[in-house]
């Protein structure tokens, strides 16, 4: 599998010249598998638009996975090119919740906040709910699982041929009892237990959390004690603070590579290609 991050920003996209290493854009990762006509997508930020301006005509399915449908991660969806190619097949899937996905959607794409409705995209698209356990998505098996995140929210695991990347981009499991001391009862655990890949979401450092729990969002520290309690190979820090320049999260990465006990960590950096 091929995983690119497209967007790694929290909150709101910051372009600028402190930011130019790590990104700007706000979550989107894609990933490709042995497919060349599939593509499958991991939220909707505003990095969606890059992505959809370097899809090569050969895709012609994509399935969309949204974590959850707060702005920063679907603002970028009225500006994904495929989304107005006659000629593709779009899946998008989301968390499940009292109000149908279509209804939650169309209250971004349709005016006053969007001057195309969701009705009158012309691609061939569909909205689904994820279900329970695990399901196939092109070549892919997909899980999805409910996290600590205000609103409905997921995290993902993705599988292909033994190899795993799970996906927890905005996520607080140190709410959760005890943590980090019992995979069983922390949250995110089931679709990140030894994943190949980790991507998580560390936006604040130690102090900025104690003035922010209950946000839904991790400190650098709890991110990589969530990593080693679930065994994850490699650690993404993920969902940068939007106030976070490129050399505050060097610094933020060092101490991360101190504070791991096993594994790799680094922090995504958008255009960076890897290899499951």
């Amino acid at each position: 599998m091929k995983v690119t991050f497209w967007g790694t920003r929290g909150s709101i996209a910051t372009p600028g010249p402190d930011t130019t290493r790590y990104g700007g854009d706000t979550s989107c990762v894609s990933i490709e598998g042995p497919d060349p006509g599939h593509l499958l997508v991991l939220d909707a930020g505003s990095g969606i638009r890059r992505l959809g301006l370097a899809v090569e005509p050969r895709v012609t399915r994509i399935d969309l996975m949204l974590s959850h449908l707060h702005l920063d991660h679907i603002v970028g969806l009225g500006f994904f090119a495929p989304l107005f190619r006659p000629d593709l097949t779009i899946t998008i899937w989301g968390p499940p919740a009292a109000t149908p996905l279509v209804d939650r959607l169309g209250r971004y794409l349709s005016p006053p906040l969007f001057p195309v409705r969701l009705r009158d995209l012309p691609s061939s698209y569909e909205l689904r709910e994820v279900p329970v356990g695990p399901f196939a998505v092109g070549p892919f098996t997909v899980t999805a699982e409910a996290v600590i995140h205000p609103d409905p929210a997921v995290g993902y695991r993705v599988t292909h041929e033994g190899r795993s990347i799970a996906y927890l981009p905005d996520h607080e499991p140190a709410l959760g009892p005890d943590f980090p001391s019992d995979p069983e009862w922390t949250s995110g655990a089931g679709v990140a237990d030894r994943a190949d890949l980790l991507i998580h979401d560390a936006q604040y450092t130690s102090g900025e959390y104690l003035d922010r729990v209950g946000w839904g969002h991790s400190s650098v520290d709890d991110a990589v004690a969530f990593a080693d309690l679930v065994g994850a190979r490699r650690l993404a820090l993920f969902h940068h603070d939007p106030s976070r320049s490129d050399a505050e999260v060097d610094a933020l990465l060092a101490s991360a590579r101190v504070a791991r006990r096993t594994g790799e960590v680094f922090a995504a950096r958008e255009d960076l290609p890897i290899m499951i």
